[in-house]
């Protein structure tokens, strides 16, 4: 008998303890990120196929199968004299090109700013004055100035992606923690090692930050340019769309937009991991 009952609660113990494991391992699952971020896309592409089947907005709102299907069309259809991936190299080509004038323009500019104190007194009034302004404001004057060709976009680009470059670049060094440079002052370094070893390692990850930010703003621009003036990009296909009352397309450029802008930040988030390994990453 004795036997028995001590079975019985072996099993009994046994069952419970599968039990936990079980459920701690459907709880490990479901807080992999990993999952969540499958649960998200799936959850996204759900709602977003429902609300174009129901109501009103079926009409404008096509299903995610028919946007992938105007996508295939558009990769394998010249259109204006270019394929799919013929208009994106023509976006992404003006991205980069005025993503890179206005780094290399905003972020030296804003480190100087941030060591050189006479320096900042002579640009930040009239920077100030200039940063509120919204890069596509300048349309109309780069058209003037550059004509309707690839000049005036890439100067839109540049001025909206100099503005987040340079106030990242200036607001990294200035917010480095005082703390450290006492620590390093204490070790006797004179204002060049202090920079090399504390500034600019400090001021990075922050700087990097405005890059990404630079770029998101590079993507917003050259779509507002393209879309006044072009005949080649991802703002032209999307108003080409709207000119033939082609849902599908729209959310096609749209959607080939943010893939690729997407990708373009991973790659400069693998850059900033590679330039300043010391970055803390919160946990995800």
């Amino acid at each position: 008998m004795k036997t028995t009952m001590g079975h019985t609660v072996s099993v009994h113990a046994a069952s419970h303890g599968n039990g936990k494991g079980t459920a701690a391992h459907i709880g490990k699952v479901v807080k992999n990120r990993y999952v969540l971020y499958f649960v998200s896309i799936v959850s996204l592409l759900v709602i977003w196929h429902f609300s174009a089947v129901i109501g009103e907005s079926s009409k404008y709102m096509p299903t995610p199968a028919m946007v992938l299907t105007e996508l295939w069309r558009i990769a394998h259809e010249n259109l204006a004299g270019k394929n799919l991936l013929g208009h994106l190299w023509s976006s992404m080509h003006r991205v980069l090109i005025g993503f890179a004038i206005g780094s290399l323009v905003g972020v030296p500019l804003g480190l100087f700013m941030a060591l050189n104190r006479y320096l900042n007194a002579l640009v930040k009034p009239i920077f100030d004055l200039f940063k509120p302004m919204p890069p596509i404001s300048w349309i109309s004057l780069a058209i003037l100035w550059f004509g309707i060709g690839e000049e005036s976009k890439v100067f839109i680009i540049a001025i909206g992606a100099f503005v987040p470059a340079l106030i990242n670049s200036y607001n990294g060094i200035r917010l480095v923690d005082p703390a450290l440079y006492d620590a390093i002052r204490m070790l006797g370094a004179n204002r060049w090692q202090t920079m090399i070893e504390v500034t600019f390692p400090a001021g990075f990850p922050a700087l990097f930050a405005g890059l990404q930010i630079a770029l998101s703003v590079a993507w917003s621009c050259v779509l507002a340019a393209e879309l006044v003036s072009a005949r080649s990009g991802m703002g032209f296909l999307i108003i080409l769309g709207m000119t033939m009352s082609n849902p599908a397309m729209i959310l096609s450029g749209m959607v080939v937009i943010a893939i690729t802008a997407y990708l373009i930040t991973v790659v400069l988030s693998n850059v900033e991991k590679w330039v300043c390994p010391w970055k803390v990453e919160l946990p995800q």
